[in-house]
C-alpha cells in the first residue's frame, strides 16, 4: 500500500474541507452582518432619535457634517422638528462622504457627545459653525474646544471619540445608507420611503400626508 499516496489524498481532503467550511463561516459572518444592519423603514436602539417616542411616523436623514447641502437643510429640519416634534420621531445617521476629510471626524466627535448625553447639542454645533472647521487640518481639537463649552468631561470624550465601539456606529450607519441606495447627502426616508422635499411647505405635505389615517 501507498501510504504517502494516502496521506496526499487525505492532505486534499482536509484542505478542501478547510475552504468550504471558511466559505460557509464566511457567508453565516455576512448574514449575520447583513441582518444587524438597520434598515430605514423604522428607528433601532442605537440610533439617535428626536421628538415623539410614541408615533407612526419616522423620518430618518443620512446625512454627513461637512457636506454644505445637509448643512442648508439644517435650519429647515429644525423647523420642521419644532412644528412636528409631538407628532413624528426624527432619526439621524451617518453617511460620512469620502471626499470630505472631516467628516468621519466630526462624526466620532457627535458620537463622543452622545456618550454624555450631548449628541444634539454637538450636532448642532457642527452644522452651525462648519464654514469654521471643515478645512481645517487638526479638526479634533477644534470638537475637543466645542466639547468644552459643552461641559463635557473632556478625558472621556476624547477616549470616546477613539474608541472601537465609537467607529463601528458610524460605519453601521453608512452600511445602512449604502444598503437603502443612498448615494448622495442628505437622504431622507419617511417610512422607509425615500423622499427629496426641496423646501419646508414640502417637507409639511408629506409630513401631513404620513400623519393623515387612511380611509
Amino acid at each position: 500500500m501507498n501510504t504517502k499516496r494516502i496521506f496526499s489524498w487525505g492532505g486534499f481532503v482536509l484542505v478542501i474541507g478547510l475552504i468550504v467550511w471558511g466559505l460557509i463561516a464566511a457567508s453565516n459572518k455576512a448574514d449575520r452582518e447583513s441582518a444587524s444592519i438597520a434598515n430605514v423603514d423604522k428607528a433601532t436602539s442605537a440610533d439617535h432619535i428626536k421628538g415623539a417616542t410614541s408615533t407612526n411616523v419616522t423620518l430618518i436623514e443620512y446625512s454627513d457634517f461637512q457636506c454644505p447641502g445637509c448643512a442648508s437643510y439644517y435650519p429647515l429640519v429644525e423647523k420642521v422638528l419644532i412644528d412636528y416634534s409631538s407628532k413624528i420621531s426624527f432619526v439621524y445617521r451617518h453617511f460620512p462622504l469620502t471626499q470630505h476629510k472631516n467628516a468621519i471626524p466630526a462624526a466620532k466627535a457627535a458620537e463622543a457627545s452622545g456618550k454624555q448625553g450631548k449628541f444634539w447639542e454637538m450636532y448642532s454645533k457642527l452644522f452651525e459653525t462648519q464654514l469654521d472647521w471643515q478645512d481645517s487640518k487638526d479638526a479634533k481639537t477644534m470638537f475637543a474646544g466645542f466639547a468644552t463649552e459643552l461641559g463635557l468631561d473632556i478625558e472621556k470624550f476624547n477616549a470616546d471619540y477613539e474608541s472601537k465601539e465609537i467607529s463601528e456606529k458610524i460605519d453601521g450607519d453608512l452600511k445602512s445608507g449604502i444598503k437603502a441606495g443612498v448615494n448622495s447627502t442628505p437622504t431622507f426616508y419617511l417610512n422607509g420611503k425615500k423622499i427629496s422635499p426641496q423646501s419646508y411647505d414640502q417637507f409639511k405635505t408629506l409630513l401631513d400626508q404620513a400623519l393623515t389615517p387612511s380611509s
